[in-house]
């Protein structure tokens, strides 16, 4: 029988993991000329998200997980649960039942039955957001695929199913600095796509603020595309030429009528643009290279504190003393 992987990041669902589980057991019975495997990612979480994945192991050997040192972030769980994940096909998916299991049969079958290496999910509507934010959304999608090569898709989630050839592929770029829609979309492969309306948390809040959000966009803006340098090079030529056409027009100004004591506001807002223009391409470049830094330290993307192995391990030893 062929093993389905589910991926699934946690930071803080104590309030959640006994209805998600629920939820993949119920779906995992319906499905039975496959094995589930439940491979849950602790992202550092401080409540008591790790006492109950130890529970639900107990209970169920079908359940996996890995417990990080800190917190490192939803891309640093995604990579450890795809790089951990043993299945032939790996489904990545959130805990707080946005992404809905129930989706996960017909996902396979289309996998199985039809020429796709991928089942992905997006959003057909921003039901429960608030406009603002989804203003936002819809501009970070259009300017990203406006400026880069790489297309992604409006509303897509991280949830889908993928064959294990292109989970080894998205694993053979091991970079710090990971975007992972981004990632999916640059691997290629065929990609079948899935729209459902939004869905409301079961319990909990969302862990992702505007700002927190702001930052992943502009992560995912520098990760998949250059033009932002290219901008900045363009604006400093623009000012460039203008200076120079300024100059000519003071040397001819001042030999022809002389210069009178006059323009000193003028003078002085001019240096507080130039100079605001200046400090924002030297803030572009800046953002690129501080992601080169990160780089080129090579620190690991994440540190694991344990997993059900070591736990196991760690009670069968003191079970024989």
């Amino acid at each position: 029988m062929k093993v389905i992987t589910l991926v699934v990041p946690c930071y803080n669902e104590e309030k959640v993991l006994q209805d998600f589980y629920h939820q993949v057991t119920k779906v995992a019975s319906k499905m039975r000329e496959v094995t589930f495997e439940v491979l849950f990612v602790d992202d550092g979480s401080r409540d008591n998200t790790l006492s109950m994945l130890k529970e639900l192991r107990r209970w169920d050997k079908r359940v996996r997980y890995i417990s990080f040192s800190r917190n490192f972030g939803k891309e640093a769980a995604l990579y450890a649960g795809l790089q951990n994940a043993t299945g032939e096909y790996v489904a990545v998916m959130d805990a707080d039942l946005q992404d809905p299991p129930s989706l996960l049969e017909e996902m396979y079958h289309v996998l199985e039955n039809e020429d796709y290496d991928c089942i992905a999910t997006r959003r057909g509507d921003r039901t429960g957001e608030s406009p603002i934010r989804s203003f936002f959304a819809r501009t970070f999608y259009k300017l990203i695929n406006k400026i880069s090569r790489t297309e992604i898709v409006d509303g897509a989630r991280d949830f889908r199913l993928m064959s294990r050839k292109m989970v080894d592929s998205i694993l053979s770029m091991n970079e710090y600095n990971r975007f992972s829609k981004g990632l999916f979309s640059w691997v290629g492969f065929k990609t079948k796509w899935i729209s459902y309306e939004n869905i409301e948390r079961v319990a909990g809040e969302s862990k992702w603020s505007f700002w927190s959000l702001l930052l992943y966009a502009l992560d995912g803006v520098i990760a998949f595309s250059t033009v932002p340098l290219i901008i900045s090079s363009l604006t400093g030529l623009f000012f460039c030429a203008i200076a120079f056409l300024t100059i000519i027009f003071v040397v001819v100004r001042t030999l022809v009528w002389g210069e009178p004591v006059a323009g000193y506001p003028s003078l002085v807002s001019i240096l507080f643009f130039l100079s605001g223009m200046q400090l924002f391409g030297i803030g572009i470049l800046g953002q690129y290279l501080s992601k080169t830094y990160l780089e080129v330290k090579n620190r690991p993307v994440y540190i694991e504190r344990c997993t059900e192995k070591d736990v196991e391990r760690d009670e069968r030893y003191a079970q024989s003393m």
